[in-house]
């Protein structure tokens, strides 16, 4: 018997936030390795249940893979003669429909789970983020996290940067400067960050400049360190607005080709990083 787990992986694929696109035998007239409605999942790595094998299979492997590696999102639909063009001793013909179904997304790295993160998260999880959220403080975390967030608890953030992908999208807005410090430094040693955001006002930036010039890093290391971060038309402090303004940079950022999405914003919420600690995110 064939073993369709179509449902449970897409379902993993889902939550871990990496494309795939769903094959469907949506026609067959003849013989056919099988019939209209069997599935598969197919990732740029691995392929999850089958649509019976052979060279129909192959071709719909490459249809596929081809998809994901271009990025598409539409649906498609292609129809096979299993004898002719196809050389399958089945004789009949299969029509297949590849469609994208989960879309391919950036990997976010947030540190700290203060007023603004919480509002943050709840509209990152409608955009194409997966993140990993990073606090030392369990108590902080919401109960209930939004799809495709995953919370981590760790009693040394600076450490979890070395784990992570290349390309990474970072926001550092931890309760703690120092701890905030210690993680500018360390991405930057990476160097790799496709966006790199400090909360903080015009002062925190000057301070930090000035400390990770102390420590070797140069006028265009940072340069990629963009503090105070959010859209500079939004100079309202509630968290909710910030996170909307700091949303839309994110936005603006992953838009970009990778290349090009470097450089930074000015604020106008100067003191947000001196504020009480009780409105401070």
């Amino acid at each position: 018997m064939f073993k369709d787990n179509w449902i449970q992986v897409l379902a993993e694929l889902e939550r871990k936030g990496e494309p795939c696109v769903l094959v469907t035998v949506v026609e067959h007239k003849g013989s056919t390795p099988r019939d209209s409605g069997t599935k598969m999942l197919v990732t740029e790595q691995g392929c999850y249940a089958t649509i019976g094998g052979g060279h129909l299979e192959y071709k719909a492997l490459q249809l596929a893979r081809n998809m994901l590696q271009q990025g598409e999102q539409q649906m498609k639909v292609e129809r096979f003669n299993l004898g002719a063009s196809l050389g399958q001793c089945c004789g009949g013909m299969a029509t297949i429909m590849l469609e994208p179904v989960v879309r391919a997304r950036h990997h976010l790295v947030l540190f700290g789970a203060g007023h603004v993160a919480k509002a943050l998260v709840h509209i990152l999880a409608t955009l194409p983020f997966r993140i990993t959220w990073i606090d030392e403080r369990e108590d902080e975390f919401p109960t209930e996290l939004p799809a495709g967030v995953s919370k981590l608890v760790s009693d040394d953030p600076v450490a979890e940067i070395d784990g992570q992908p290349a390309g990474s999208f970072y926001l550092v807005m931890t309760h703690n400067h120092q701890l905030d410090l210690e993680l500018c430094a360390r991405i930057l040693k990476r160097g790799d960050a496709r966006y790199f955001g400090v909360i903080g006002s015009r002062t925190k930036r000057k301070r930090f400049d000035y400390k990770l010039k102390e420590r070797g890093f140069d006028e265009a290391a940072l340069a990629r360190m963009i503090c105070p971060i959010g859209l500079p038309e939004v100079i309202g402090k509630h968290p909710a607005e910030i996170a909307v303004s700091v949303a839309g940079e994110l936005i603006a950022a992953y838009q970009q080709p990778a290349a090009s999405a470097t450089g930074g914003t000015v604020s106008e919420r100067d003191e947000i990083a001196d504020e009480p600690a009780s409105v401070r995110p």
